[in-house]
């Protein structure tokens, strides 16, 4: 049986790995709900006049007193067949103009600051976030009726089973509000003081030599585009999209800079650091990408660039039993294959487009090497070792057909 609560009651309730509700003899219906974050707030249970369960969630930051106070006014319009999380809906929506809703400003946001200020994968997530989350809780409801209990409330519902996910969700609210707040339609954001929902760790995964061959031949097992984006990944080691959406004039073969035939010019709109990349290309990697049809702009086919998930998926299914393991891991992996073969850090970082250790501050300001004939001939030595691995022979010498 309930029995009821304290003060001092409530505050030993212990967070448990999924939210609960204790309720309170004290007062019909009042339950105090516990996250798996900590915290705390009150809502009363009942059944409308239809006989449906209901929820009516409280204020936050009520004590006890004030929270019993609130449950029996819901259990007395309960019993005059009202329903009080009906109309308290009514009022929050009446309260909403069509012109400060979260639905509409979202347009706004989306329009004028994310598909202008971000890249096309962050525009995607964001995008995702509040189509599949954020406007389904909050579409209806005045952006001036958001608190940080809102948001603090949207993000235990995600948490527990997506953590990562959550802290994305996090950034996403954090950034439209901040955005709202700069253009002075709130005063300010829901999102102060709010703590990201979960810890990350940085991934520290390498795929070792047996793997890489593993994933090397699992690519070809797969073929086709999913074949030489697996090889590139590998040989080259850029960023998942920043290979995958490889365009043609972005390719440059036997008509390179100077004595380094065949690279890459990765704009500055493609590139993380906003700064415009080359990449010395293997004559391994070049002969992959000469040998690629010319089947729109796009040197694995545009279709590639929205589907890596399916690509993962198709690589995994040839891979055999080995430890999970991501796209973005390779990157690690190609920096931790050149460190093995001698390849000096300052070089890695240049072949990475990294502004590490050896490129900040003061040095980052007057070094301005290029280091390009140390990134091709390191990534000429990593593709003959690669190749080496896959096919357990000396690595073979690729003659490039200039191309017409």
């Amino acid at each position: 049986m309930a029995k009821a609560l304290t003060d001092i009651a409530i505050q030993k309730l212990k967070p448990g790995a999924a939210r609960y509700e204790v309720p309170d003899r004290g007062a019909r219906g009042l339950r105090v709900v516990v996250q798996p974050s900590g915290r705390k707030s009150f809502a009363v249970r009942y059944r409308n006049a239809a006989g449906r369960p209901r929820k009516l969630t409280l204020p936050a930051g009520i004590s006890l007193a004030a929270a019993r106070k609130l449950a029996a006014d819901t259990m007395l319009e309960v019993a005059q067949d009202k329903d009080p999380a009906t109309t308290k809906q009514a009022k929050r929506s009446a309260r909403a103009t069509v012109d400060d809703t979260v639905a509409r400003l979202t347009e706004q946001f989306i329009e004028l600051h994310a598909k202008r200020h971000t890249r096309p994968s962050t525009l995607r997530a964001t995008e995702s976030n509040f189509r599949n989350i954020i406007l389904p809780a909050w579409g209806a409801r005045s952006v001036h009726d958001i608190k940080r209990r809102d948001v603090i409330d949207l993000l235990d519902a995600v948490v527990v089973e997506r953590p990562i996910l959550a802290n994305r969700l996090k950034a996403t609210i954090s950034k439209f509000f901040n955005w709202l707040a700069a253009r002075d339609v709130i005063k300010a954001s829901p999102c102060a003081g709010v703590a990201a929902p979960a810890e990350e760790k940085p991934r520290d995964r390498v795929l070792n030599d047996d793997e890489l061959r593993r994933l090397w031949r699992a690519g070809e097992a797969v073929g086709g585009n999913v074949s030489a984006y697996t090889k590139l990944l590998i040989l080259l080691g850029q960023r998942r999209n920043e290979t995958g959406a490889l365009k043609w004039d972005e390719t440059f073969l036997g008509l390179g800079l100077g004595e380094i035939r065949n690279v890459l010019e990765l704009p500055a709109e493609r590139m993380k650091g906003k700064q415009a990349h080359v990449v010395p290309l293997s004559t391994q990697a070049a002969a992959i990408i000469d040998a690629m049809p010319r089947v729109d702009d796009f040197v694995l086919g545009g279709a590639l660039r929205w589907h890596y998930h399916h690509v993962k998926d198709a690589l995994d299914a040839h891979m055999g039993d080995v430890p999970k393991w991501t796209l973005h891991d390779l990157r690690r992996s190609v920096a931790s294959g050149l460190a093995r073969i001698g390849v000096a850090l300052p070089v890695i970082e240049k072949i990475l487009a990294h502004r590490g250790q050896s490129f900040s501050g003061v040095a980052g300001i007057y070094q301005r090497h290029s280091f390009l004939p140390e990134m091709a001939t390191a990534l000429q030595r990593w593709a003959d070792h690669v190749e080496r691995l896959v096919s357990g022979k000396p690595a073979e010498v690729l003659t490039l057909p200039r191309r017409r």
